[in-house]
């Protein structure tokens, strides 16, 4: 199971969380990475933790004043990045621009999708991996393994049917190890957060948590 932290625009310390993740991830040997503001990529990459972008623009070089650029986000550190999260809607021919400039720059990618449709027609663009989110639940205090159960099974099918090879992962709401077990019981092979652990008083012990059950 893979767990992604995504530090959203919070006012936390991007370096203190990546600083807990890192060594969470070393001394339980689970995959955990955090995705700050693109501004702290490379700080938070110097803390040995696996780091995420949150975004990259589908964009080549030239002149895209306020882009993120996919090679000036691996230059930083960053490993991966998540594209079409659904406070960063792309179009579709975006996200596929999106996925070719991330494969230029061999960074790992995530496309977010809402429900098992979408989630079929992200994974046909051959991203690594794909993620379920209902808007409606994201923030909340209940999971989509807990409180969806089944559209997180629907897209593990649905994708599955597309192609094997991407892997599922399920976000919105999730907050505990209890959440981390339910989405893994339902198929899901990682799980996206962020409130849980970038607003929490300890995100360390937070953390632990999470990958107790793994």
């Amino acid at each position: 199971m893979f767990v992604l932290v995504n530090l959203k625009a919070y006012d936390c310390d991007p370096v203190a969380v990546a600083a807990a993740a890192a060594d969470v991830a070393e001394e339980t040997g689970a995959r955990i990475a955090v995705a700050p503001q693109a501004a702290r990529l490379g700080a938070v990459a110097a803390t040995g933790v696996e780091t995420w972008a949150q975004h990259v623009s589908p964009v080549a070089h030239g002149s895209h004043t306020g882009s993120t650029h996919a090679d000036a986000v691996a230059t930083t550190g960053a490993v991966g990045t998540l594209l079409n999260h659904s406070e960063k809607r792309l179009k579709l021919a975006d996200i596929d621009a999106g996925l070719d400039a991330a494969d230029a720059a061999n960074l790992e990618t995530v496309v977010c999708a809402n429900n098992p449709d979408q989630i079929a027609a992200a994974t046909a663009l051959g991203p690594d991996a794909v993620a379920v989110e209902p808007p409606e639940l994201i923030g909340g205090d209940e999971s989509v393994a807990t409180a969806d159960p089944d559209i997180v099974r629907d897209a593990v099918d649905a994708a599955g049917e597309v192609d094997g090879d991407v892997d599922v992962f399920c976000g919105a709401g999730i907050a505990t190890g209890e959440d981390v077990a339910a989405a893994r019981d339902l198929g899901a092979d990682g799980v996206l957060l962020a409130s849980g652990v970038a607003l929490a008083d300890d995100p360390e012990a937070v953390l632990r948590d999470l990958v107790d059950p793994l």
